[in-house]
């Protein structure tokens, strides 16, 4: 059943989810592998290891590393970047955070649109509302919006340490640009955190919220999925 992405926490504190749910056999990237979730040990089986009236469970999923909303390291883009376990968590959780606001029928995040924020030390999260297709044709069709390689160039000269989009990619993925990856490029090389596919932005004030999107520590891993919230004030 859904849920409003606000959820009221004990406190004056408010979290907005921010995430895309993983579900067995969904679609993230066309062509690309969907998850396979089953049992490991089953509820029914666990009956035959404890005692009468205890069971457990416990889950299995078999997945490549860039499904549903996920954080992309350096080491995804250069072969001696930090991955997973080398991205320290100032860089990752608990960041402040500002909504770029793309827009309706743009698609190159340029630099004149981002100039007009201040993004030093922020979190700086795209907002294209492309995040409606998710999971249809359309998602990862030509119209996509997407960074631009100047936009990133101008995201890392103003001090920004992580960059998100609720896009297919941070890249434009038309088949004449889909090699370049400069924005990829650019962030991961000045150490700059990628999260793709989010969702929800929607619901984001333009400032005065914290972003967190922290994976586990898996060495020799360059992304993941995330668990990427905002925090707000009540």
């Amino acid at each position: 059943m859904p849920t409003d992405p606000v959820r009221e926490l004990p406190g004056a504190r408010r979290h907005v989810e921010l995430s895309h749910v993983i579900s067995d056999g969904m679609t993230t990237l066309p062509d690309w592998p969907g998850p396979r979730i089953s049992d490991w040990l089953s509820r029914q089986a666990s009956r035959d290891r404890y005692a009468p009236g205890t069971e457990f469970h416990v889950g299995r999923i078999d997945m490549i590393a860039n499904t549903g909303t996920y954080l992309d390291t350096p080491s995804h883009r250069y072969a001696d970047g930090a991955d997973l376990t080398g991205v320290p968590l100032d860089r990752l959780a608990d960041l402040p955070g500002v909504v770029v606001r793309v827009p309706a029928g743009s698609r190159a995040v340029d630099r004149p649109l981002l100039a007009t924020y201040e993004v030093a030390g922020r979190a700086v999260l795209l907002h294209t509302g492309w995040d409606v297709h998710f999971g249809t044709g359309r998602y990862s069709g030509p119209e996509a919006p997407y960074l631009t390689g100047a936009g990133a160039r101008w995201l890392v000269e103003a001090g920004a340490v992580l960059v998100g989009i609720d896009s297919v990619n941070i890249d434009d993925m038309r088949p004449a640009e889909v090699g370049t990856r400069p924005a990829h490029s650019t962030l991961l090389a000045a150490g700059v955190p990628i999260v793709e596919h989010l969702t929800g932005l929607a619901a984001l004030p333009p400032q005065g919220f914290r972003f967190t999107a922290a994976p586990p520590m898996v060495a020799g891993m360059g992304t993941f999925p995330v668990r990427a919230f905002a925090t707000l004030p009540g």
